[in-house]
């Protein structure tokens, strides 16, 4: 009996039916019950239509001349849109503008606040501002000199082998200074933070507006600005510099071992070269691009943080956004100081 009642045994009957062969004969003259979900599963199995070796009441037979004068359901095919391009491209320039407006607003409030807490530093943030320099800054020592030591050491060997093959070898040590202190030593420090800090930034206040903290502060009165974004923005501009010095440490010593395991130059040598291939104003761009990259990576944060909805899906969400928008800007931050900055500081340009 095929009915309604029969259900939970449609998948496994489907698969007996699949296996029929056009010669198959069917004989339902002993159903005593078939309802339009049984009739249904028939008439899709046998491609519907009635098969040709077919004996059946009637009845039954009139419910399938009944399915079969009924047309058949299509999928509306979505056309492709020849502007649709072009919509995408307005949505986005749209939200970017929504992005940036608020972002220019948050700025304006900090100013104020920092302002406010240069005036009255007795009452400003302290016990955050350090917690959050130890957060971002000392538990992220290890994983920034891991990753500038191998950087150091694979720009080390590489360059050494190009060098070597025209016989430039004493040119690696001020090859290995501009460039890390001045580009890999910065950038590899602001995309770890980041990647690291800044996703941590905006999973908590995103944690603050599911649990409703955000909303408790507004009614006391406590200013957001003050109170969750000046504290962070402050601590990645203080600790962002130390970390790029760290980081370039970690990058030339490394550096330093593939140079003496490669052309076995010493470590007399390499740090007696080491301070004519630094020059001062190479150091102060690298330092100069750790603040600027810190208060980028919090501004972003910060934003994607307090624009989360209070449900789960805005939360990963929201620090996804937060993290690739964080390291986007972070390069195009880089770019305009390598612009502005060209020839400065670089060799024949004092």
């Amino acid at each position: 009996m095929q009915t309604l009642s029969a259900a939970g045994e449609i998948a496994a009957r489907r698969r007996a039916l699949a296996r029929a062969t056009p010669d198959t004969r069917w004989d339902l003259t002993a159903l005593a019950r078939l309802d339009t979900l049984g009739a249904h599963v028939l008439w899709r199995a046998w491609g519907d239509r009635l098969p040709d070796h077919i004996t059946l009441s009637a009845p039954h037979r009139e419910i399938f001349t009944v399915l079969g004068r009924q047309p058949k359901a299509e999928v509306p095919k979505d056309k492709p849109d020849p502007l649709g391009w072009l919509v995408w491209l307005g949505a986005f320039l749209i939200e970017g503008g929504r992005h940036a407006r608020a972002l220019v607003e948050m700025l304006g409030h900090l100013v104020f606040d920092l302002g406010k807490f240069i005036t009255h530093p007795t009452r400003g943030p302290w016990r955050e501002i350090s917690a959050q320099i130890f957060r971002i800054g000392a538990q992220a020592l290890g994983i920034t000199a891991l990753v500038g030591f191998l950087i150091g050491v694979v720009l080390s060997y590489l360059s050494a082998q190009q060098l070597s093959t025209f016989g430039a070898d004493r040119f690696l040590v001020r090859l290995l200074g501009a460039s890390i202190v001045r580009e890999l030593g910065p950038l590899l420090a602001a995309i770890l933070v980041a990647g690291r800090s800044g996703s941590a930034i905006t999973a908590q206040l995103g944690v603050m507006r599911l649990t409703q903290e955000l909303d408790a502060l507004r009614v006391m009165g406590i200013s957001h600005s003050q109170r969750l974004i000046l504290p962070r923005v402050v601590a990645l501009a203080v600790a962002m510099p130390l970390l790029v010095l760290w980081t370039d440490a970690a990058a030339l010593l490394g550096g330093m071992l593939a140079a003496q395991a490669t052309l076995g130059m010493t470590p007399q040598y390499f740090f007696g070269a080491l301070p004519d291939a630094i020059s001062q104003i190479n150091y102060a761009i690298g330092m100069g691009k750790g603040v600027a990259f810190g208060v980028t990576i919090a501004l972003i944060a910060c934003h994607f943080g307090l624009r989360i909805e209070p449900n789960t899906t805005s939360l990963g969400r929201g620090t996804t956004q937060s993290v690739v928008t964080a390291i986007t800007a972070v390069i195009l931050v880089d770019a305009v100081f390598a612009i502005a900055l060209a020839g400065i500081g670089l060799p024949g340009q004092g």
